[in-house]
């Protein structure tokens, strides 16, 4: 492949006609000779990603190399807004498949008792087994012969190549016997061995070999199928949540209008049950927004005039107006789809090698197959044995647990992220989780809030209820926390000053009152104890006086996350070493991590400007450490990219999310230890299937060679090995939240 320079593009192409892991691998060696194109096929997905430089090609060229190679592609067309994809949906392949699969085995099943138990034999019977064995051999194993015949004109060998010689050679050799042999002779009778038999010769027929394993084939095929649709039925859960329309005030009427026709800047109105349309600020209204859908959290987030809601989430309770700011493909929802569909095309380092061996398995058991042939004739001279153990060879060989080892693992296990609210962004993600051992965690918005809130009070509630009333007609941070922490109404304000860096002051019920750390008035010691504990606790103390006397104190500061202390205790025992990451002074620092179980001595770096937090992950790793950062801010974005592992909280800037590796949806550092367990729970999985896949190859194909193995139960065999390593990936279907 020649890399061009310029700009590069990237699209994806629906491929059909690929049957096996070798499929993928020709399709992407032929797409990657062409000029300026990078490309990576994934059989289970049935795509290909391709980056290339459209200055040197374009995707009609793209087209019709898929099409040179024997495969069918086209681009993705644009999903209906009516027309959403269901996990119950029945391609018209699988259709094909189960019809030819119900029809051959109802034919196959008489075959197969006539061969294998003598006293159902009668006169002529094989000649009947013969009529019910020609069209599972032909119609049924149809799928197979035809692209094994493209393939052949291709100069190509796949998984299909294997089956067909494997079929037409049971086929054929059954028509000699039949025919020219002593197989048809009205008094022939047959017995069912589980080991090549020897000294048969042409007295018998192998078309329950023939029928059987079609039969099997395509059950297992068939199986395959509808396991990777269940295995996509997470992200085509996904992209199918969003709204379909939207209320729009137009000149304060409501219009009904299509989703894709709202624009930014757009006022839409929610109602009770109703999905919201599309990411927006609340104009006005409050209610409970249900974001499980997306995040995965259960507790319903109360919002109101000024707070962001996203695309899909649904209103529990009243009337929301929503300003739109993202539409489109720059919602939460479709940059969410966009990642897991990245993550679920992309290849694990593991998947490599397993293509690698895929490409070269097929020929090597053609030769392996001859040779068996050829040695049985040599030392035994029997053609009966040389053939069935040079059939069960090609039978049992066929690589399809070997191709779906990987891909489906993975498309079940971000499947299951995304409904968690937790996306990976890529397969190679999965490696840096398992040798992980250390994680930085950002204070502010990641073990915190990030938001202030008032968390003492001392002196006079008189006095401190007439401070709140002074701090409402203010919109610093403090002041909201203040008045957000005094709870009922609030008198009226009168002659609102604010004294930039002092606080503010204002005339309430007739009593002049000043809040900040400047007030009159003497400070009682019982307050300025209190005033000098916050301090030395990194928190914001703000003084209350009333007519020149100091009554009151309030204590605001940020609020540690309800689940911070359980999310720490689950990285530790993940085998995680934490470390408290903020700006915050040692004080401030301190008790946040004696708040989360953290040691204030060992595992916080506190004073750290937002420039040196790169440096602080670099200083670990120079130390030995692989380190993951979870972080949510601009500040965080170069040190999550000079992790090893970048956890961004989706709750965060758009800057940080695209430096990180995962993205974690709700805001709850739990999901940080849910995302490590997930992606190692995935990558087991895909270790567990690839050495069943190879153990299985490895084992099986010398058993059959020596003539161990019977190609009925060979068939049965590759079969079932697809469909376990299928059902072990859909196991992670089951993950659960922490």
């Amino acid at each position: 492949m020649t890399t061009a320079a310029g700009p590069r593009e990237e699209v994806r192409l629906d491929i059909t006609g690929m049957t096996c892991a070798s499929c993928a691998h020709r399709i992407e060696r032929k797409l990657n000779k062409v000029d300026g194109v990078q490309a990576s096929v994934n059989y289970a997905t049935e795509a290909a990603t391709v980056t290339y430089d459209p200055a040197a090609v374009d995707t009609d060229t793209l087209l019709a190399t898929v099409s040179a190679a024997g495969y069918a592609a086209t681009l993705p067309a644009p999903p209906a807004a009516d027309d959403a994809p269901t996990p119950d949906d029945e391609p018209t392949e699988d259709r094909d498949l189960r019809q030819r699969l119900v029809v051959s085995a109802a034919l196959a099943l008489p075959v197969l008792l006539l061969s294998m138990v003598p006293p159902l034999q009668f006169d002529n019977w094989q000649w009947l087994a013969l009529t019910l064995a020609s069209p599972v051999a032909v119609w049924g194993a149809w799928p197979f012969h035809r692209a094994a015949a493209v393939n052949a004109r291709h100069g190509a060998s796949t998984m299909d190549t294997l089956v067909s010689i494997g079929i037409v050679a049971a086929y054929l050799w059954s028509l000699y016997a039949l025919f020219l042999g002593g197989a048809g002779e009205p008094g022939m009778r047959m017995q069912f061995h589980l080991l090549a038999e020897q000294g048969a010769g042409s007295s018998e027929v192998y078309l329950e070999v023939a029928s059987a394993v079609t039969v099997f084939l395509l059950a297992g095929r068939y199986a395959e199928s509808r396991a990777k649709r269940r295995s996509g039925a997470a992200l085509r859960a996904l992209l199918a949540l969003g709204a379909k329309d939207a209320a729009v005030l137009r000149d304060g009427v409501e219009v009904r209008v299509p989703v894709d026709a709202l624009a930014v800047g757009d006022r839409f109105v929610v109602r009770p049950g109703e999905k919201v349309a599309t990411d927006g600020v609340v104009v006005s209204g409050s209610s409970a927004v249900d974001v499980s859908m997306l995040t995965g959290e259960s507790v319903p987030v109360e919002v109101g005039p000024g707070d962001r809601v996203t695309g899909a989430s649904v209103v529990a309770g009243g009337r929301l107006v929503v300003e739109a700011d993202r539409v489109g493909a720059a919602t939460t929802l479709a940059a969410l789809g966009r990642l897991v569909t990245a993550a679920q095309s992309g290849k694990a380092p593991v998947q490599r090698l397993a293509d690698r061996v895929s490409a070269v398995f097929v020929p090597v058991v053609l030769v392996v197959a001859l040779a068996t042939l050829l040695t049985w004739l040599l030392v035994t001279g029997d053609v009966s044995a040389a053939f069935t153990s040079a059939v069960a060879v090609l039978v049992i060989a066929c690589p399809c647990a070997l191709g779906l080892a990987t891909p489906t693992a993975l498309l079940v296990g971000t499947g299951r992220g995304a409904q968690l609210g937790i996306v990976i962004k890529g397969p190679e993600v999965l490696e840096s989780t398992r040798t992980v051992d250390t994680v930085v965690l950002d204070k502010t918005g990641t073990v915190t809030t990030g938001e202030m809130a008032l968390v003492e009070q001392v002196g006079d509630a008189g006095a401190l209820r007439l401070a709140a009333a002074v701090e409402a007609a203010s919109e610093h941070p403090v002041a909201r926390a203040v008045v957000a922490g005094v709870p009922g109404p609030l008198p009226e304000v009168e002659g609102f000053a604010n004294r930039p860096g002092l606080g503010v002051t204002g005339t309430v019920e007739g009593h002049r009152v000043q809040v900040g750390r400047d007030v009159e008035g003497d400070v009682p010691t019982e307050l300025a104890d209190a005033a000098s504990r916050a301090a030395d606790a990194g928190r914001t103390a703000v003084l209350v006086s009333v007519d020149g006397e100091v009554r009151g104190l309030l204590v605001v500061a940020d609020t540690v996350r309800p689940t911070s202390r359980a999310a720490v205790r689950a990285l530790r025992d993940l085998g995680l070493s934490p470390v408290l990451l903020t700006g915050d002074g040692p004080g401030a620092a301190a008790a946040v991590a004696r708040e989360v179980g953290l040691d204030p001595a060992t595992e916080v770096v506190a004073g750290v400007l937002p420039e040196g937090k790169v440096d602080v992950v670099r200083d670990l790793q120079g130390r030995g450490r692989v380190v993951a950062m979870v972080g949510d801010g601009v500040n965080d974005a170069a040190a999550l990219a000079q992790a090893d592992l970048g956890l961004a909280m989706g709750t965060g800037t758009d800057v940080a999310i695209e430096a990180g590796d995962i993205t974690l949806v709700r805001a709850d550092l739990a999901a940080a230890a849910d995302a490590v367990r997930l992606s190692r729970r995935t990558l087991a999985t895909i270790k567990v299937n690839l050495v069943w896949a190879f153990a299985y190859n490895v084992a099986l194909v010398p058993l059959a060679a020596l003539g161990f193995l019977n190609p009925v139960l060979a068939g049965l065999a590759m079969a079932a090995s697809s469909v376990l390593v299928v059902t072990n990936s859909l196991r992670l279907r089951r993950f659960a939240a922490g």
